[in-house]
C-alpha cells in the first residue's frame, strides 16, 4: 500500500506519542515519551502545524512524524524525525518533506541559509546511511545520564558558606531564572537567544512545578546559578537546566544545586533522576556529573544539515 502525508494536528498527539514509544522500546527497551511532551510540541506557538508537521501513514497505520521548528530567525531548524524500524520508505519521505520546509522557513525569517539539527539516539530506529546519502553529518554527541535516588542515602545537603536558595513560584523569580539560563547558556553549542514568552513555550511553563526550579544566591555576589527541575516525566525526575554564571564557577554552587535536587526527588518518592549533558561542554559539565553518580543512559547524536535558502516559489510545486 502507497504512504500518505498530512499535517498533524493537536488531536494526534495521542497517535504521535503511540509511535514515539514504539521507536523509544525499539531504542533504549522501554517507552519514555510523555504525552504532555508531546502535546507541547504540537501546542508551541513557533509551530505552523499545516506547514511544519508530517504524519506518514501506510494504511491505517502511522508509521512515521517529523516537525520543524525555529525561533532565532537565524536559519537554524531544529528537527523531530521519527519512523518505525524498516520503514526506510517513510524514513526518506520525511526528510525530502522537512529538508524543502527547512530552506523555505529559513528565507521567511530573512536567513541565507537553513541549518538544520536533528537529534537520534546514536543506536537509532532509523538507518543512517539514509540521512549519510543526503550530505548530514554528526557534529556533536549529547548523553542522556541518570542516576538512582534512595531518601535514606540522598538528604539535603548542607550549603557551601553564603549560599542560599530559594524557588521560582513567583512571577519575578521566573524572569530571573530565564535571565540566568540565557546567560550561563549563552555561549553553549546551538543555544539561541530567546524572550521569556519564547522560553516559556519551549519548557512547557504552562504546566511546570515552579517549587522544584531553584536560583542560587551568594552572599555579597547576589543570584549565581539557576536549576529548572521537572517531576512530569512518568519515567524519572529531570534536571532541565543548570547554569552557574561565569565568576561564581568551581565553588561548589552546581555541586550543591545537583544534591539539592538529588535529595527533594527522593523525598518526593523518585527512585530516578536524568538529565542530558553535552559532551564537550566548556564548563565540563559531564564530569560533574559522573562524580555525583551519575551515568550513562543513552547517548544522542545532533545531525547537521545546511542549504542555501529558498523562496516558497522555489520549494512549492505549481
Amino acid at each position: 500500500m502507497s504512504l500518505t502525508v498530512r499535517p498533524a494536528a493537536y488531536a494526534d498527539a495521542p497517535a504521535v506519542c503511540a509511535l514515539l514509544n514504539t521507536v523509544d522500546i525499539a531504542e533504549i527497551g522501554r517507552p519514555e515519551t510523555d504525552l504532555h511532551t508531546v502535546e507541547t510540541d504540537l501546542a508551541h506557538p513557533d509551530v505552523d502545524l499545516a506547514l511544519d508537521t508530517w504524519l506518514v501513514s501506510d494504511g491505517p497505520d502511522l508509521v512515521g512524524y517529523g516537525v520543524i521548528y525555529s525561533d532565532s530567525g537565524q536559519g537554524d531548524i531544529g528537527v523531530d524525525h521519527y519512523v518505525l524500524p524498516g520503514r526506510s520508505d517513510a524514513a526518506v519521505l520525511l526528510l525530502e518533506l522537512i529538508e524543502a520546509r527547512a530552506v523555505e522557513k529559513a528565507a521567511e525569517g530573512g536567513a541565507e541559509r537553513a541549518v538544520l539539527h536533528l537529534h537520534l539516539n546514536a543506536r537509532p530506529a532509523v538507518d543512517t546511511a539514509l540521512l549519510a546519502a543526503r550530505e548530514w553529518s554528526v557534529v556533536r554527541r549529547h548523553q542522556i545520564m541518570t542516576r538512582t535516588l534512595s531518601p535514606s542515602a540522598d538528604l539535603p545537603p548542607d550549603p557551601p558558606a553564603g549560599l542560599t536558595l530559594r524557588d521560582c513560584r513567583q512571577e519575578a523569580d521566573r524572569r530571573l531564572a530565564h535571565a540566568l539560563v540565557e546567560e550561563t547558556f549563552a555561549e553553549h553549542f546551538d543555544h539561541h537567544a530567546r524572550t521569556y514568552e519564547q522560553w516559556l513555550a519551549d519548557i512547557g511553563g504552562a504546566r511546570l512545578d515552579w517549587s522544584l526550579v531553584w536560583i542560587a544566591s551568594l552572599e555579597g555576589e547576589g543570584d549565581v546559578a539557576v536549576m529548572l527541575t521537572r517531576d512530569d516525566r512518568e519515567a524519572m525526575g529531570w534536571i532541565g537546566s543548570l547554569g552557574v554564571r561565569r565568576p561564581a564557577r568551581g565553588r561548589g554552587v552546581a555541586g550543591h544545586l545537583l544534591r539539592h535536587a538529588f535529595a527533594a526527588y527522593a523525598a518526593r518518592g523518585r527512585d530516578t533522576i536524568g538529565l542530558g549533558v553535552d559532551t564537550a561542554n566548556e564548563t565540563r559539565a559531564l564530569g560533574l556529573y559522573e562524580a555525583h553518580g551519575m551515568g550513562l543512559h543513552y547517548a544522542i547524536d545532533t545531525w547537521e544539515l545546511t542549504r542555501p535558502a529558498a523562496s516558497p516559489a522555489a520549494t512549492r510545486t505549481p
